[in-house]
């Protein structure tokens, strides 16, 4: 008998067909609730705090879905996740449809749970709105945490029709009730047109790090990595993935398209670049399936949540 731990495994291509078998992320197995793992893919199918095109509520099946192409062993960087963490998928958050405001209780009572399992959060989303009441359960395990923050927009809206809970706005609101360690927060891919000149000082004035799309066009995102790192130091850090931080050209399934964004490849260094750092959880947002029938957004939105995965602590490369 070997003393050697057994991991969950994804259901591989050569005994199930990629078209076959259970929709769960990576076709890894499914279970309820966090116990026993080290890390869990999590749904929060939500698109009530959408300012423009919804559809949000339908991406965490979607991801699962186009996620069946993903391998266990990540030819890149040889980070082996399933031979390094207990990993599974633990479906979605029972969020109420017809009420904004009630979710942030359901969500952040899930996510206590699951973070009283010492298990690392991967969410899928859903629509941005659930990143305020996931760093509350956040914040309550680590304290405020640092933030790797990708996304067209700031999401720092004082509020939005009157109301202060909306996908424009979870960022102040988290930054207001201090769940976030503010001298350690990078936003980046921030671009588009705005109300005023002064749209991302606010940010600044917090003081966010804001590095805005054009800073990034023609370039690698390796450097930028690196110095987010040396910011980020040893404590937690949570990631943040707006979908829409791509470009619509790679990424067009999503409510609030922006010109002028991050491209795949800059996606994948922004998130490989955080390997190293404490992350604590992470979320990939704002993919709207009725926007990209192709399904290639979604894939996008598995692939980044895959490498969010990858650069968790604990995870060997081989």
């Amino acid at each position: 008998m070997s003393d050697k731990p057994t991991f969950n495994q994804p259901l591989g291509g050569n005994e199930m067909p990629r078209f076959g078998g259970l929709a769960s992320m990576m076709r890894l197995p499914t279970q309820e609730g966090a116990a026993g793992l080290d890390a869990a893919f999590i749904g929060i199918p939500m698109d009530i705090g959408t300012s423009n095109r919804p559809g949000t509520r339908l991406g965490p099946r979607q991801i699962r879905d186009e996620s069946r192409m993903l391998r266990p062993y990540n030819m890149a960087t040889k980070a082996a996740p399933f031979d390094s963490l207990q990993v599974a998928d633990i479906g979605d958050v029972p969020i109420n449809t017809f009420n904004l405001p009630k979710n942030l209780d359901i969500i952040t009572d899930f996510y206590n749970d699951v973070l009283a399992q010492d298990c690392v959060p991967l969410t899928l989303g859903g629509d941005h709105t659930l990143t305020w009441p996931l760093l509350r359960a956040i914040a309550k395990k680590h304290g405020p945490v640092g933030l790797i923050h990708v996304d067209a927009h700031a999401d720092v809206n004082e509020h939005m029709f009157g109301e202060k809970v909306a996908h424009g706005c979870p960022f102040r609101r988290a930054q207001e009730e201090g769940l976030l360690d503010s001298k350690r927060v990078v936003q980046i891919g921030l671009r588009g047109t705005g109300y005023a000149a002064d749209d991302f000082d606010w940010c600044r004035e917090q003081g966010f790090r804001v590095v805005q799309a054009e800073e990034c066009w023609y370039k690698s995102l390796a450097p930028l990595m690196e110095e987010v790192r040396e910011q980020m130091g040893d404590r937690p850090v949570y990631i943040s993935f707006d979908i829409d931080g791509l470009d619509p050209s790679v990424a067009p399934g999503t409510g609030t398209v922006e010109m002028g964004g991050l491209t795949a490849q800059q996606g994948l260094e922004i998130v490989r670049g955080a390997w190293g750092l404490n992350v604590v959880g992470g979320d990939l947002v704002e993919v709207s399936p009725p926007y990209d029938q192709s399904g290639n957004t979604a894939l996008m939105g598995a692939t980044l949540l895959y490498e969010m995965l990858c650069v968790l602590p604990g995870v060997q490369r081989r």
